[in-house]
């Protein structure tokens, strides 16, 4: 089994954070994994995405081209890639950001207003984990347990203090309804 998952959006949304929680979990479960980051010159603001793949073979290549699981974070990147997910495809949208629904009907789509449940609840840098929590509860991709290990590799030990805030991100979109 191999899914090709690609995560998009601005830089400074988490996007490359978010890939690489979704490669920790991976690793985390015996998996073969690949984390492929790329953003444009403006980091901040600009374009940012990463393509993961994980499987339960090595991995040939890192390129995801048509991914098993689309995570959208903003409108510049909805348009650029729904397209291209494959057919069946889940597609996890922030409905906050994204006013427009699918624009195909041969894959799952399901929206969350991450950034204002974000905003709502005080910590608003994380729609990013909060999307996280959605994908894993749709799609199966990794397992919700044991998910604080996976945090913990990639939360730095500099903001170990931030550990918890992550975990009550990453519930509130795996437990969201909508």
């Amino acid at each position: 089994m191999t899914t090709q998952i690609l995560i998009a959006g601005f830089g400074g949304q988490g996007v490359l954070f978010a890939g690489k929680f979704i490669a920790y979990k991976g690793l985390l479960e015996g998996k073969q994994v690949s984390w492929l980051p790329s953003y444009g010159p403006e980091m901040r603001g600009g374009t940012a995405n990463c393509s993961i793949i994980i499987s339960d073979d090595p991995v040939g290549s890192p390129i995801v081209s048509t991914p098993d699981i689309l995570m959208v974070m903003n409108l510049p990147s909805y348009d650029k890639y729904e397209s291209a997910a494959a057919k069946g495809a889940k597609v996890i949208v922030d409905s906050t950001l994204i006013g427009r629904k699918a624009e195909r009907d041969d894959v799952d789509t399901f929206y969350i207003p991450a950034t204002q449940m974000a905003a709502d609840a005080g910590i608003p840098t994380l729609a990013n984990i909060i999307m996280i929590g959605k994908m894993i509860k749709e799609t199966g991709v990794v397992t919700y347990e044991n998910i604080t290990d996976a945090l913990k590799k990639v939360v730095s030990a500099k903001h170990a203090d931030l550990l918890e805030v992550n975990l009550k991100a990453l519930d509130m979109g795996y437990n969201y309804e909508g």
